[in-house]
């Protein structure tokens, strides 16, 4: 297991470092922030000072180099808007992200596992049918457009639940949290639900599959000979099994709900990462954008680590080819 991870380990740092090249070049040719950031009755040497000032007076590559090197010093530039490190601005959004992110995982667990175990017991009945028509509505609605459905019936014509912002936060270890205030909480729900709609049907079509796979097989049909009760062997024989292309599947997609977070945010004007990103991109804000999609990167490793390890507790077969290789 510690050679896997010292493998893993070593690639990471490829990836980022590939990642980084492909990152900054490509934003580096989008537009001129030059354009956004001086007012055009600034002098010509003003203009000139700035320039100097943001260091974009230097060739391309020169610019990628000074980032390497004050990146591995954790320094990611500083925000030509904020006047602040990137990094730090990145930091103050992301309990908000994260937060949304987890509640919408939840979520999906929460309402797709029972929904999907429900129709792989009982394909047949009306009830399953209906689950997954439902399902396949969730994978087909664009998630813009489900988020205004939201408002619109939620906040604006029930009037329960509120459409935008984060709501009432408390400090926890530092870290504000919003899901522990029932202000926040209301905040909560709508733009969590709408992240999650999709991952729900995802949840719901995986268990469903797993559970039609497994009751038919022998541990299953021995557990009933031996007198079980039903509760039992769905929630130790057949949950167990379900779960490990569950776990593994919302692992990899919670590295998504992160990263494409932007629309619900954006919507719901969510104070999360992916609204910083959306202003930072209207502003070509370049070490912003930077900084956040290295991050990303960062996250997608680190869940994708996690999620193998995570793998090989679940299904002991993955220790065993470890342990042979």
């Amino acid at each position: 297991m510690s050679v896997f991870i010292i493998r893993r380990l070593l690639q990471s740092l490829v990836v980022v470092f590939v990642m980084s090249l492909l990152v900054f070049f490509g934003v580096n040719v989008v537009g001129d922030p030059v354009d956004m950031l001086i007012n055009p009755e600034m002098s010509q040497a003003d203009i000139e000072a700035t320039i100097r000032a943001l260091g974009l007076d230097r060739p391309v590559h020169e610019q990628y180099w000074h980032f390497l090197t004050n990146a591995l010093s954790g320094d990611l530039g500083k925000s030509f808007i904020f006047g602040e490190p990137a990094l730090k601005l990145i930091l103050q959004r992301m309990p908000a992200t994260l937060e949304l992110a987890f509640v919408s995982l939840l979520m999906s667990v929460a309402i797709g596992l029972p929904l999907g175990v429900y129709a792989g017991l009982n394909p047949e009945s009306r009830v399953s049918r209906t689950i997954m028509a439902g399902s396949i509505l969730g994978f087909s609605l664009p998630t813009f457009w489900v988020g205004l459905m939201l408002i619109m019936i939620f906040a604006v014509v029930l009037g329960w639940l509120p459409s935008t912002g984060r709501g009432d936060t408390v400090q926890v270890l530092g870290i504000s949290v919003s899901f522990l205030t029932l202000n926040g909480l209301s905040h909560l729900l709508l733009p969590a639900f709408n992240l999650a709609l999709t991952n729900i049907s995802l949840v719901i079509r995986l268990s469903r599959a797993g559970t039609r796979e497994v009751v038919h097989q022998d541990y299953v049909k021995f557990a009933r000979a031996k007198g079980l009760s039903s509760n039992r062997i769905v929630f130790v024989h057949v949950m167990k099994n379900i779960m490990i292309p569950v776990v593994t599947v919302l692992g990899l997609e919670f590295g998504g709900l992160i990263a494409f977070s932007v629309v619900t945010e954006t919507i719901f004007a969510w104070p999360g990462m992916g609204k910083l990103l959306i202003d930072s991109v209207q502003n070509l804000d370049r070490p912003v954008i930077v900084a956040y999609l290295l991050i990303i990167v960062l996250f997608f490793i680190v869940i994708n680590l996690l999620v193998d390890l995570t793998y090989s507790l679940l299904d002991p077969r993955v220790r065993l080819q470890d342990v042979k290789a």
